[in-house]
Parts: C-alpha cells; structure tokens; sequence
C-alpha cells in the first residue's frame, strides 16, 4: 500500500470510532490528519496525542458539520494551516432509530444535516483545492441495501451521500480527483445498539462483527495510489452481509 507521506487528510467525526481509527491509520503511513470534532475537545486531542506519540502529525480542529458555513471552514482553516489538501473523509454522522410515525421534524432536519448536507458543502469547498491525486471518500452504511425498518431517515441521508459520489466522481475526474464511498456494514462503534448487534453477526458470512480498523484499512486503500483507477464506487466492508 502506497505511502500517504507529505499528504493533507481531513477526517470528519474522528474523535471516535471509525473516525478515530482512520486518522489514525493515515497518520501511520504518512499523512498530516485534521482530527475533527463537533463538541469533544478532549476526545480528539486525545487521538492527536496518540498520534504524535507514535510519530505521526496531527492537529484537532473544531466544526460542526452540520452546520454549512462550519463545514466550509473546516476546509478553509486546513487549507490555511498547512497550505494544501489531499484527502477529505466525510465519515460524521448521526443514527437516530426511530420509525417514520415518531420521528419529528427537529430530529429529521438534524440527521439531514450532518449526514447529508455538511458532507456536499465540505465537498464544494474541497473541490476548489483538491488537485491532481486527491480523494473524497463519503463513509456511508450497508444498511442503504439492507433496508431494515426504524432508520429511514437516517438511510435516505446515506443514499443521498452515495448520489452526490457517483456525480462528484464526473464532475472532478477532468482534476484527477477520485470520489469513492466506503460502506460499513455492522461495526462495533459507539452507534451500535444491541439488536443490530445480534443481526449483524446472524448475516455475516464470517460471523463477526466489524472493528473500525476494518473500515480503516479499506479507506486507506482507496485514498492510495494503488485506487488510482477507481472512482464513483461504493466499496462495501461489510464482512461479505451485501455481496453484489
């Protein structure tokens, strides 16, 4: 797997879970990683100093992606700090399960606008900087080809990330930018409640749960220069639970 030395990698939502364990795995082979978060400061100088502590550079910085003019700036801000950017991970998200009669407006706008609305601005913005080699990467979920009931909302936002891929990947290919979506499928994260936990390793081929490393790894290939000829897909690190 091709080095990410000397690159610029935004992860979005990396104070934790698969976040985490992404900049982490790009900071491992090279990258200089922006550690986002929304409201966990000490969770994400936590990651930073993990990373520096195994001789890695990174640096956490504060935005809300829900909120536009914020994830705008998260990328002005990089770009200002390091003067470049390589690599945007779009991987903030919310789960909010609750089926269609229940679910309110507020919690509607909410899942909306961190998992669909943030990630097409932080991608406006990106699009302007991003040169030849660059990569988006959207984290989106299996679930969008499982389609169980109580997470409509929350799938409909994830297909919508999906969409803006498969556009994206047409309208930047004439930079030499690739925009690929990764799909977790059931993956051990603070997310997870107990009875997708159960399903999850009830239909995977291999009987476990994913690990965030799992995903890692996989993003870490896309972003390479190995996955240089890949573009508008979605990669599905799911343990085999969609094969297509």
């Amino acid at each position: 797997m091709g080095s990410l030395s000397g690159k610029v990698a935004i992860v979005t939502g990396a104070s934790n879970g698969i976040g985490r364990a992404i900049a982490e795995r790009f900071a491992e082979d090279g990258a200089i990683v922006v550690v986002n978060h929304s409201k966990s400061p000490e969770k994400a100088q936590q990651v930073v100093i993990g990373i520096q502590a195994r001789g890695g550079k990174a640096l956490a910085v504060q935005a809300d992606m829900s909120i536009m003019p914020e994830a705008r700036r998260l990328v002005r801000d990089t770009v200002a700090q390091f003067g470049r950017l390589d690599i945007l991970v779009n991987n903030a998200g919310k789960f909010i399960p609750k089926p269609l009669e229940e679910t309110t407006e507020e919690e509607f706008d909410s899942i909306i606008d961190l998992n669909a609305k943030g990630p097409y601005f932080s991608m406006q913005e990106a699009a302007k900087v991003l040169k030849d080699g660059g990569r988006i990467v959207n984290i989106s979920s299996e679930g969008t080809r499982l389609h169980f009931p109580g997470a409509t909302a929350y799938l409909g936002s994830k297909a919508a990330l999906e969409q803006y891929t498969k556009g994206l990947a047409q309208e930047l290919a004439h930079k030499g930018v690739t925009v690929n979506t990764v799909s977790p499928g059931f993956t051990e994260t603070g997310m997870m409640k107990d009875e997708y936990r159960a399903m999850g390793v009830q239909l995977a081929p291999l009987k476990r749960l994913g690990t965030p490393k799992d995903i890692a790894d996989v993003v870490a290939f896309v972003v390479s220069e190995e996955a240089r000829w890949l573009t508008g897909q979605n990669i599905h690190a799911g343990g085999g639970v969609v094969m297509s």
